[in-house]
């Protein structure tokens, strides 16, 4: 059997009917891409909901690799997360340091994670593809970064792992909610989740 790959996708929030990162995920779950297994796991919104799934996720696949996605609402380009720090505002919004409903995602654990997806090769792969991309400095303080937090906290025994996180922005058919903003048609960010998993997936070898 080839080894696991997780890949993560979030439940629909906010009113949205459709959340592109599981919309992707849901579509490559089963898929071999570059030799690894895709396990797509559905996540619920939420810091603490989030950092439980993907440690019960981890703790059950026992991955070879882990791939978060989840969607940045705004963003005009794929954004690679550089660092998941820990921080957790369960009301997902911009908090100060000491309000209320800010927390640790990992209690005692390091202040932050640096993402270890091949981030540069990720980038020259999906520019030779037109795709727009950056890398983000940090996954914010909301779900996205405690499930990259928790990730990488759960498997840092295991420094080979490569770990990391991919926001993604509004699906085109969430445009009309939107009219102001930015999207993306959904195949090209599924495009784009696929050569970052098998850019990964080469880098493991």
């Amino acid at each position: 059997m080839p080894p696991i790959l997780i890949l993560t996708g979030f439940e629909p929030f906010r009113g949205e009917r459709i959340n592109p990162s599981w919309e992707i995920a849901r579509s490559l779950d089963g898929d071999v891409i570059a030799g690894m297994q895709i396990k797509s796991v559905r996540v619920p919104v939420g810091c603490a909901k989030a950092a439980r799934r993907i440690t019960g996720a981890i703790v059950r696949y026992r991955p070879r690799a882990v791939i978060g996605l989840g969607e940045a609402g705004g963003r005009p380009a794929i954004s690679l997360e550089r660092i998941a720090i820990n921080l957790a505002d369960e009301r997902g919004a911009l908090a100060r340091i000491g309000d209320p409903g800010m927390t640790t995602v990992v209690r005692g654990g390091p202040d932050a994670y640096f993402s270890r997806l091949p981030l540069s090769r990720i980038i020259r792969e999906l520019d030779r593809k037109d795709i727009p991309a950056s890398v983000s400095l940090t996954a914010g303080a909301y779900a996205c970064n405690a499930l990259m937090y928790a990730a990488l906290h759960n498997l840092r025994r295991r420094p080979t792992v490569p770990v990391g996180f991919i926001h993604l922005p509004y699906e085109a058919r969430q445009a009309g909610r939107h009219r102001s903003l930015p999207s993306m048609p959904l195949a090209t960010m599924e495009m784009a989740v696929r050569i970052a998993i098998g850019v990964t997936a080469k880098s493991v070898r």
